[in-house]
């Protein structure tokens, strides 16, 4: 009986450990910011070799089950290119529009843009940096499947600077998320119309030092997005000069 008690006690202690190894820490802000980056860094590595494109450019999620992707490429084993910020960006072969119907996007473009947008936490998970905490922030694909037309996060216009109260709300900053805006200049939009059917022609992924880092930032949708990463999954259906009064 003392042996059948000592198996069970020495069970429930290794069961008991095995679940802790499995969980996800809580986060705790690491006090130096670098400590932050080097989390996003080492988290977006990891997505980038555990996702692929499918046939429409969307994201997916490698099946450890599933054998149908196994001939899929890596994110990672795509073009991938790394800004001066720490933004990354993947151009889709076979996903642009012709040279004669590309549209520049510059700076202070009124851009239409179709597809999904995710903000991520990137943790320390036993040693392990993940992104975590997925939170939706862009889907016109799900749910509406009309592009988002002129989004604040690429471009705040001057009337909405000139009306802030605080003097962080007077910062294009505040609002923009740069490290989106200096990565989308590397594509270019096409000249569709709401209704045609996406086919997504890149990927972009903001680390949180390229977003809004730890600075006080317009609250899209109710939340903070402080030491948050980003990644977007979309299609420019449309890019043009802005008009003297829309700036």
């Amino acid at each position: 009986m003392k042996k059948i008690f000592l198996y069970i006690l020495v069970g429930s202690v290794c069961f008991s450990a095995c679940n802790k190894s499995d969980e996800t820490e809580t986060y705790k802000e690491p006090a130096d910011i670098n400590v932050q980056n080097s989390y996003d860094d080492q988290a977006i590595a990891k997505y980038l070799d555990e996702n692929y494109l499918d046939a429409q450019g969307n994201i997916k999620a490698f099946s450890a089950t599933d054998t149908s992707d196994d001939k899929e490429k890596k994110l990672s084993e795509l073009n991938v290119v790394t800004l001066p910020s720490g933004t990354k960006y993947i151009v889709r072969e076979g996903a642009q529009p012709a040279p004669s119907d590309a549209k520049e996007i510059k700076d202070d473009s009124v851009i239409k843009i179709m597809g999904r947008g995710y903000a991520y936490l990137a943790i320390n998970n036993n040693g392990n940096p993940v992104l975590s905490s997925q939170i939706p922030f862009l889907n016109t694909i799900d749910g509406s499947t009309i592009p988002l037309n002129d989004p604040m996060y690429f471009y705040v216009k001057q009337s909405t600077l000139d009306a802030a109260t605080t003097d962080a709300a007077k910062l294009r900053s505040y609002y923009e998320i740069a490290g989106l805006k200096e990565a989308l200049k590397k594509f270019s939009g096409f000249d569709l119309p709401n209704e045609a059917p996406y086919n997504l022609q890149g990927v972009i992924i903001v680390p949180s030092r390229a977003a809004f880092a730890r600075n006080a930032h317009y609250s899209y949708l109710g939340l903070s997005y402080r030491n948050n990463s980003f990644i977007f999954n979309f299609q420019i259906y449309g890019s043009r000069a802005r008009l003297s009064n829309e700036k």
